[in-house]
């Protein structure tokens, strides 16, 4: 009996210390519950966090992505805009050109007007100068003579009748030589003032 009780104490210590290890084995499972728990919340408030920042993220790539269409439409039309402006600029550097060439062709049509007419302006200066020059010349001409025409004249009164009748008379005509002399000479005169052009 005793070894009964022995063996009874030791099933019963046996129990005892098997539950005891059963109420640290569950003792330390239910550590290790709490812990899992605590891990599971701990990842799935990680998880929230990450897919709200995955939510703030696509968010934000849509709003950017809306962005850069906006500007590529922005560049596009900034684009056409340069494009257009180039092409008007490039137009009115034409016309420009256009009404360059043409000032140019006036003003050389212009020049030549003037040079021909400032050669014709010179060359009626140097007409005008000739004439001028030859105009004196026939006034000095004139004046010499009118003394060859009064002297002409003269000598022509200082005739006496009688030499008149003498001189006309077709018998005699002894002085007609002699008049008919200085009548050449005079007519010498005349023609050596006969004016030149």
């Amino acid at each position: 009996m005793r070894a009964l009780r022995l063996s009874a104490a030791a099933a019963l210590a046996l129990v005892i210390s098997s539950a005891a290890q059963a109420d640290q084995e569950s003792d330390r499972l239910r550590e290790a519950l709490r812990s899992a728990t605590a891990q599971a919340r701990a990842a799935e408030d990680q998880r929230a966090a990450v897919q709200a920042k995955l939510t703030a993220a696509e968010q934000e790539r849509d709003r950017l992505r809306k962005q850069n269409e906006a500007y590529r439409a922005q560049v596009k039309e900034a684009e056409q805009a340069y494009r257009q402006a180039v092409k008007d600029f490039n137009e009115r550097i034409a016309e420009r050109d256009d009404s360059l060439e043409k000032w140019k062709a006036a003003y050389g049509e212009a020049a030549t007007v003037a040079r021909t007419k400032d050669a014709e302006r010179a060359k009626f200066e140097g007409e005008a100068t000739t004439w001028k020059a030859s105009a004196k010349a026939c006034e000095a001409k004139n004046v010499r003579l009118v003394r060859i025409a009064d002297d002409v004249v003269k000598q022509y009164e200082r005739m006496d009748p009688l030499e008149k009748v003498l001189d006309h008379d077709p018998v005699f005509g002894l002085q007609r030589v002699e008049h008919q002399n200085a009548a050449q000479d005079f007519r010498d005169k005349i023609i050596e003032q006969k004016a030149k052009p």
